[in-house]
C-alpha cells in the first residue's frame, strides 16, 4: 500500500511541479516591469463563461421547480406585492398631519389653553412620526449592510453566499471539484511563493534604500522599487487591474483620495503610481511593512484614538503637501473598509491641508472574489488566505479630474463634493453616514441635533396654533 501511495505522490509532483515553476518564473520576470502575456485576461474571460453556464443551470432548475409547484411567475408577483406592503414609505403629508394633531391636542381642554405661550405642548403621539422614521430606518437599513460582504446574485463556484447547499447538476458539481483542485493545489502554492518572495525582497530592498542619503537619486530608486514590489505583490492574488483616464494621475504636491474596501487598495493603486502613505499604525504583518516603508520614504502613521496625534498629523500633512520633492499622499478619508457597494462619509481633515485633490474611484468585480476585509470577523492572515484561494481580484480604477477647494467652500462641502464624484464614477451609492458606526454608537451631537429638530418642530406647531386661535378670537 505504501509503495503505491508513494508512486501516486511522485506522479502528482511530476505533473504539478514543472508548470508551477514555469508559471512562477514567468510572473517574477514580467511583473516588475508591468508586462503581461495576456493569460490573466483570457483566464478571466473563461471564468465569465463558466459563471454564465452556472447561472443558466440555476435558472433552469428554478423554473422547473416553479412549474412543478404550479406557482410560476404568479407566486413571485404575489411575493413582490407582499414585500412592498412591508416597506414603510415616508408620508409626504406628515408635517401637515402633525400640525392638525397639535391643534386637536391643544383644543381638548382648558389645561392646554392655560399653559404659558413660551412652553411646548407635548403629547404622547407627538413622537409617532419619529418612531415611524426609526422603524423605517431599521427595515430599509442603508448602513449596517455596508459592513458585511455583498450578497452575490448568482453562485460563482467559489462561495454559496448566504444560501445552503443545494445539488443542481453533476456537471456543476464536477466543475466545482475541478475549480477547488485548481485553486488550492495549483494557484495557492504559486501565490504563496510569490507573496513571500515579493514581501521579503521588498523589505530587504527598501531597507537598503534607507541607507542612501536623502537626494533625488534616492527618491528615484524608491519610486522604481515601490512600483516593482507592488506589481509583484498583486500577482499573489492574480490581480487584474484596468486603469482609466491616465491623464489625471496624481502628482507631487497633491493628495490622492479614494474609497476604501481593503488593505490591498494600496497595492492596487501603487502598481501605477508611487505614493506616500498615511494611515493607522498597525502591529504584526502590516506593522512590519509600515516600518520598512518609513525607512525609505516619508510616510505618516498615527494612533486613531490620540488627540495629540491628530494635530501632529495635520501639521505633517501640510508640510508634506508644500514640499514639491515628495510623493503625492494617498488617503482613504472614510477611515474604515466598506464593502464596495457605497461611499460613506469622508473625514474633513484631508481636505483642510490645501494642495490639489486627486479623486480616485475603485470598483471590484465580486464575481471573481470578494476583496472586502471585515476586520471584526477575519484576521489579516485569514483574509490573505481567502484572497489567495479566490479565482482572482478584478477591479477598475478611475482617475478623476483634479480639483481644488473653492474660495467660499467649507472643508465639509468640499469633501462631500469629492465623495459624490467618486461614487458617480464607480457606480457606488453615495451615503452621508459615518463608517465608524460599525465600531461605535451614534455620536452624542447627532442625537442632540435630532432633539433640537424635534423641539423646533414642536415650537413651530405651537406658534401656528396660537396664531390661529388669536385670529379666531379677533374674528
Amino acid at each position: 500500500m505504501v509503495p503505491v501511495l508513494a508512486m501516486l505522490l511522485n506522479g502528482v509532483l511530476l505533473f504539478l511541479v514543472p508548470p508551477l515553476l514555469i508559471l512562477y518564473t514567468t510572473l517574477m520576470i514580467l511583473a516588475p516591469f508591468g508586462l503581461s502575456l495576456g493569460v490573466r485576461k483570457k483566464y478571466v474571460q473563461l471564468l465569465i463563461k463558466i459563471f454564465e453556464f452556472g447561472r443558466v443551470r440555476l435558472e433552469q432548475k428554478r423554473n422547473r421547480k416553479n412549474q412543478m409547484s404550479g406557482d410560476g411567475h404568479h407566486g413571485e408577483d404575489e411575493d413582490e406585492e407582499m414585500d412592498d406592503k412591508l416597506l414603510l414609505v415616508p408620508d409626504p403629508d406628515s408635517e401637515k398631519k402633525a400640525r392638525e394633531n397639535g391643534r386637536r391636542i391643544l383644543r381638548m381642554g382648558s389645561v392646554c389653553e392655560a399653559e404659558p405661550k413660551d412652553l411646548v405642548s407635548f403629547q404622547l403621539d407627538s413622537c409617532l412620526d419619529y418612531i415611524k422614521s426609526g422603524i423605517q430606518a431599521i427595515v430599509d437599513d442603508e448602513v449596517t449592510k455596508r459592513f458585511c460582504a455583498e450578497e452575490l446574485k448568482s453562485w460563482n463556484m467559489l462561495t454559496r453566499t448566504q444560501q445552503n447547499y443545494e445539488f443542481i447538476s453533476w456537471r456543476l458539481t464536477f466543475l466545482w471539484f475541478v475549480g477547488f483542485f485548481f485553486r488550492y493545489f495549483f494557484l495557492l502554492p504559486v501565490r504563496i511563493t510569490i507573496f513571500f518572495t515579493s514581501v521579503s525582497t521588498f523589505v530587504f530592498v527598501v531597507s537598503s534604500v534607507a541607507l542612501v542619503p536623502e537626494c533625488a537619486a534616492k527618491r528615484w530608486i524608491y519610486d522604481k522599487v515601490s512600483l516593482m514590489a507592488f506589481r509583484i505583490l498583486t500577482r499573489s492574488y492574480s490581480g487584474t487591474i484596468r486603469f482609466h483616464q491616465l491623464e489625471n494621475r496624481p502628482r507631487p504636491q497633491g493628495v490622492c483620495v479614494a474609497n476604501h474596501t481593503s488593505p490591498i487598495d494600496v497595492c492596487i493603486l501603487s502598481c501605477d503610481v508611487s505614493y506616500a502613505l498615511i494611515g493607522q499604525r498597525h502591529s504584526g504583518f502590516l506593522g512590519l511593512l509600515q516600518r520598512a516603508l518609513t525607512r525609505a520614504s516619508s510616510h505618516i502613521w498615527f494612533e486613531r484614538g490620540e488627540t495629540k496625534d491628530r494635530s501632529a498629523v495635520t501639521r505633517r500633512l501640510k508640510e508634506h503637501v508644500d514640499d514639491p520633492n515628495k510623493l503625492p499622499i494617498l488617503i482613504f478619508p472614510e477611515g474604515t473598509c466598506i464593502n464596495n457597494t457605497s461611499v460613506m462619509q469622508f473625514k474633513k481633515g484631508s481636505f483642510e491641508v490645501g494642495g490639489t485633490i486627486y479623486p480616485v474611484a475603485i470598483r471590484y468585480d465580486h464575481r471573481f472574489g470578494d476583496a472586502f476585509w471585515n476586520s471584526s470577523q477575519y484576521s489579516m492572515l485569514h483574509y490573505l488566505f481567502m484572497m489567495m484561494t479566490s479565482w482572482a481580484i478584478v477591479c477598475d480604477v478611475w482617475y478623476l479630474p483634479p480639483t481644488t477647494r473653492q474660495p467660499n467652500e467649507s472643508a465639509i462641502d468640499f469633501a462631500n463634493r469629492v465623495k459624490a464624484s467618486i461614487a458617480s464614477a464607480g457606480g457606488l451609492v453615495d451615503l452621508m453616514w459615518d463608517g465608524q458606526l460599525k465600531r461605535m454608537s451614534v455620536k452624542q451631537e447627532w442625537r442632540e441635533k435630532q432633539q433640537q429638530h424635534f423641539t423646533r418642530r414642536m415650537l413651530a406647531i405651537n406658534k401656528e396654533i396660537r396664531d390661529d386661535e388669536q385670529r379666531e378670537k379677533d374674528e
